[in-house]
């Protein structure tokens, strides 16, 4: 059977979904955007690959993020993206936010980790031929590498900008004081920060405690989190254990060894809120993410047109009543 012609919905952006203003800048981002990290590389089938992203776009998400090692393998998920934009989604380029980052290891030698300008360079012009685009609508410096100057690594990408291969620029996974030294060195050369990038979910509160969050927006930065599921802990998956199919029992990203009897407890009385409010944990944790204006958009991941869905059903209630979060702060706080 051949695919038809595919043509986006009609309704796109009248499907429920909410768009947030990055920072001070001009760019509206979708609440949920779609994050390729797992689930999109070779390993995975193409057509169901193809269905989550057709399925996203039809849905308002407009914000696909992706990195330069994202897979498995290295690679293959930007080459999963670049047959479907070729195929399917070229006709709306113009409305698609499309990212990409370089800063982890991604090919041999010296030249291929970390966040020298050869190497931010390289990286990109290989993603681009991946994915079959002319231009990323923003490149990130996907950590901070502390052995090269972070002049080098944030003029390579005022130098990206200018090129038009990267209408904006962001940075991912930085500490505070790198953080503000590259708000100030981008700003100074226009090219101010788009966005930072960070991990940040009910159990992973660092952006809170470390000012990373407040940090941005006096830096007119929005701030974008991965991984507001915790690796999956913040769903119904380890309510009664750890499945056979999971992260965790397969010890990838997720550690088998952070499924203790007290981190059980807490998942299940984080559930019973969740309850109460009509949600499952999955939609109450992304729904904490977008709790106040300091988030711009949260990341999510999926493996299936479904769990897209169900997550998408967060953004219709991510109003907290002060005794909701002061609950979920005691369940949640590290002891």
């Amino acid at each position: 059977m051949i695919n038809p012609v595919y043509s986006a919905s009609p309704d796109r952006y009248e499907n429920g979904m909410k768009y947030r203003r990055s920072g001070k800048s001009g760019i509206m981002l979708p609440e949920i955007s779609l994050g390729l990290w797992q689930n999109f590389g070779d390993t995975a089938p193409l057509a169901r690959s193809r269905e989550m992203l057709l399925h996203a776009f039809d849905n308002g998400i407009c914000h696909f993020d992706l990195a330069n090692n994202y897979g498995p393998s290295y690679g293959s998920a930007e080459a999963t993206f670049g047959q479907v934009m070729q195929k399917d989604l070229a006709p709306y380029r113009d409305e698609l936010f499309i990212s990409t980052k370089a800063g982890y290891d991604m090919w041999p030698g010296p030249y291929g980790n970390l966040g020298s300008r050869k190497y931010l360079f390289s990286s990109l012009d290989q993603s681009l031929k991946r994915m079959k685009c002319n231009y990323v609508d923003v490149f990130y410096s996907h950590r901070f590498d502390p052995d090269t100057p972070l002049e080098e690594t944030m003029q390579a990408l005022v130098d990206i900008v200018r090129s038009g291969k990267a209408l904006y620029a962001g940075i991912s996974n930085y500490p505070h004081e790198a953080a503000a030294t590259a708000y100030r060195y981008l700003a100074d050369h226009d090219v101010p920060c788009l966005l930072h990038q960070v991990k940040y979910s009910m159990f992973h509160r660092n952006p809170e405690t470390e000012g990373i969050l407040q940090q941005a927006k006096e830096a007119g930065s929005g701030l974008i989190a991965f991984s507001p599921l915790a690796q999956g802990l913040l769903t119904d998956r380890y309510l009664n254990g750890i499945p056979q199919d999971s992260r965790a029992a397969r010890d990838f990203s997720l550690k088998k060894d952070s499924i203790t009897d007290e981190m059980l407890d807490k998942i299940r009385a984080l559930n019973d809120i969740a309850a109460q409010r009509g949600q499952t944990l999955a939609q109450m944790a992304l729904a904490w993410d977008l709790k106040d204006d300091l988030v711009t958009s949260v990341i999510v991941g999926a493996s299936s047109v479904r769990q897209l869905d169900d997550n998408l059903k967060a953004i219709r209630n991510t109003e907290f009543s002060a005794e909701e979060l002061e609950l979920i702060n005691k369940i949640t706080e590290t002891r």
